[in-house]
């Protein structure tokens, strides 16, 4: 970890001060749906046999320091990203150069490339795609550089399920009620800079809607009312991040309905008479009742270990077929493989010339990569392999999947033993090799099922993005017709978790206080 830039916060608290904060924190947060279903270790299900139960979400105690000026960079950064992804998805046959590489060693995107080929050879019957994506970043200080100044490393880009669009808004807002109702010491005023609230529920929300409404009507002769169709996991801890994003949506006067992935194909089917294939949800409360899906939303299906049988991969061809607007799209999930991210970043790459028609936008993008290697026979797979064998040279890089979620990456020194471990070289190239970001140090207090710990910690910002576009080119050559910004989320981890999920339980959620660049010098 890089040395502190920040000024000395948060402030001490006295045992009593802290006592009224996490009263004020935990009757807010419970209040206002910042919250999860606990963990069967805080709560065991006999406890809890019908999971009604909610506890606060990990949140952290006071608002983290972020540097202004990269904070605006890297939400002014998110429409040319979206355009990037949206570019890359657009672009089978650039996709499948790359995913080729992959298919021989990871059984779970081979599964995926033959879902779209499947359909690919059926034949598409929905041109448009949406994605609510998330570009994750840290701040990168390099102290050998006098006077340096911050600046964003992205360290990953999530295209499927990016969570904790609902509770980010939620923490920010936490936050700024316990800073107006004066539950933080009064010498926190003299920080400077302001805290940011995120707009991520009404962002995302309208993302969605704006597909729902291109959608256009129903395309069974006799008309059917639309929905927008949650596949989730079940049960879903994170229930309720998911849930103000729905409440959003009906706000807007759009029917939303939440569907276990394991449950899909018993509550959907397209009409074989039709070939539009629009997909008809009904209800097993209500199984006199039908609605058209207009919009898949996916929270689940990201992962392998939900495909543990042919019924998940019959599920997910299931919806692929269907007229819905995928979000994301087969196509648009394998976009977010970090194999896509590597091979963007690796030094030298000329992959954002091919994929972006306008200059202006490839220089500040590849400004906020990291290098990263394939551990393949390339001259850059050889040297990384190099670099990943060396006890000493692997402490500065981290090993990552091609996955979602938390608690999948290897770090430093366990690189060697665990690229040993698997045998086969060939399994090799399903990793990428990624040069760790050392973000400065500063303090915070992390609050997770009634527990403090307070110490030194790391702040990773997600920016979510909203597009929607057509694979055949309406709205223009790139398709797009929608391209937003959509919010915020920090994540906030102890110094000693190499992870920063908090679903994954790694981290927590927080808020940004934003601090003049100038200001944060040592010494200032």
């Amino acid at each position: 970890m890089a040395a502190s830039i920040y000024s000395d916060f948060p402030p001490y608290l006295t045992p009593e001060q802290r006592n009224h904060l996490l009263t004020a924190l935990n009757d807010w947060s419970i209040a206002n749906g910042l919250a999860v279903r606990p963990s069967s270790s805080f709560v065991s299900e006999h406890s809890d046999p019908s999971g009604v139960l909610a506890v606060t979400a990990p949140v952290t105690l006071f608002p983290s320091l972020f540097p202004k000026n990269s904070f605006n960079h890297a939400k002014a950064l998110q429409q040319a990203y979206n355009r990037l992804y949206v570019a890359i998805s657009r672009n089978e046959e650039w996709l499948g150069e790359v995913i080729q590489e992959l298919i021989e060693v990871d059984d779970f995107i081979a599964h995926l490339w033959e879902i779209h080929l499947a359909v690919k050879k059926e034949g598409y019957v929905q041109d448009l795609s949406l994605g609510l994506f998330r570009s994750d970043y840290m701040i990168h200080v390099d102290l050998s550089v006098p006077d340096s100044a911050p600046q964003i490393k992205q360290v990953e880009f999530n295209t499927i399920a990016s969570s904790f669009g609902g509770l980010s808004r939620q923490v920010s807002l936490l936050h700024r009620h316990l800073l107006t109702t004066k539950c933080y010491p009064e010498d926190i005023s003299l920080v400077p800079g302001n805290q940011q609230i995120s707009s991520s529920i009404e962002q995302l929300a309208n993302g969605l809607a704006a597909a729902h409404l291109r959608y256009g009507s129903s395309k069974l002769s006799k008309p059917l009312p639309l929905c927008i169709l949650f596949i989730v996991q079940s049960p879903e801890r994170n229930i309720f991040d998911q849930r103000h994003i729905e409440y959003q949506l009906q706000t807007l006067g759009h029917t939303v309905i939440r569907l276990p992935f394991d449950l899909v194909e018993t509550h959907t089917f397209m009409p074989s008479s039709n070939p539009d294939r629009p997909l008809i949800y009904t209800p097993k409360f209500s199984p006199s009742t039908f609605y058209e899906v207009s919009t898949l939303y996916f929270r689940a299906g990201y992962s392998p270990d939900e495909y543990t049988n042919s019924a998940a991969w019959s599920t997910r061809l299931h919806l692929e077929r269907s007229a819905a607007i995928k979000c994301p799209s087969i196509l648009t999930h394998l976009a977010g493989s970090k194999k896509v991210q590597q091979v963007l970043a690796t030094p030298g790459s000329r992959h954002l010339e091919r994929l972006l028609s306008d200059p202006n936008l490839l220089d500040p993008l590849r400004r906020t990569f990291s290098a990263i290697y394939p551990l393949d026979d390339s001259p850059a797979g050889k040297e990384a392999k190099s670099i990943a064998l060396d006890l000493e040279k692997s402490k500065g890089y981290v090993l990552k999947p091609q996955r979602e979620g938390g608690g999948n990456n290897i770090y430093r020194g366990n690189i060697p033993p665990f690229l040993k471990s698997l045998g086969d070289e060939r399994k090799w190239r399903g990793y990428i090799l990624m040069e760790l970001i050392e973000p400065p140090a500063q303090r915070n207090s992390i609050v997770r099922e009634g527990v403090v710990k307070t110490g030194e910690v790391i702040c990773e910002l997600g920016i979510y993005g909203t597009c929607l576009w057509s694979h055949s080119g309406d709205g223009g050559d790139d398709g797009i017709l929608h391209n937003s910004e959509a919010g915020y989320l920090l994540r906030t981890k102890g110094r000693e978790s190499e992870e920063g999920g908090v679903a994954a339980g790694f981290g927590a959620v927080d808020s940004v206080l934003l601090i003049d660049t100038d200001e944060t010098k040592p010494g200032k």
